[in-house]
């Protein structure tokens, strides 16, 4: 099947049960990146986290497979969250988001998924509260760095994370924070 648009795709929020498939797309997908130093790979553990109790994730599906999934955290006062980074105050954490991962099988690309998830991500951030939202994406990803430029994102520093990736540190300041 030809996929022409978003509207062919099943987009719905993934459960427990949809993380052996996030895990299987997310490794495949990576296996054909030109570098394996321009995505950070999770796993079961931490995606099995972030499907309810630290995040959300949603996926989108095409004749009922797993082609696409996009990671929203919600770290709270834990270690990885990325407002420390960026100088949040302690007592702000709580309104603090991450668009984390996202991936996107090269069958479906093309389609305007990565930003559909920003705008999505951001909708669920804004109905939870929170201020602040962060991304980081590898310096050579070129259309993440495209999309999280055109979904309003400012481009604040660049460091070593993750194990010794390179990132640049995105931030977008919601409802007057910043």
């Amino acid at each position: 099947m030809l996929v022409q648009n978003i509207a062919d795709l099943e987009i719905r929020r993934l459960g427990h049960m949809d993380v052996p498939a996030i895990r299987a797309l997310m490794v495949d997908v990576v296996s054909r990146l030109a570098s394996q130093e321009l995505f950070a790979t999770d796993d079961e553990q931490y995606l099995n986290a972030h499907i309810e109790e630290k995040g959300e994730i949603y996926g989108a599906f095409l004749n009922g497979k797993l082609v696409a999934y996009s990671a929203l955290a919600f770290p709270g006062s834990s270690e990885s969250n990325l407002g420390r980074e960026f100088g949040v105050p302690e007592s702000d954490l709580a309104y603090v988001a991450i668009l984390d991962a996202t991936i996107v099988h090269e069958t479906v690309r093309g389609l305007g998924l990565q930003r559909y998830f920003h705008e999505l991500r951001e909708g669920r951030a804004r109905e939870k509260g929170c201020r602040y939202l962060y991304s980081t994406v590898h310096p050579d990803n070129v259309v993440s760095k495209h999309n999280l430029e055109g979904a309003g994102f400012i481009l604040q520093f660049t460091r070593l994370m993750y194990n010794g990736k390179l990132r640049h540190c995105y931030a977008k300041w919601l409802d007057g924070a910043g």
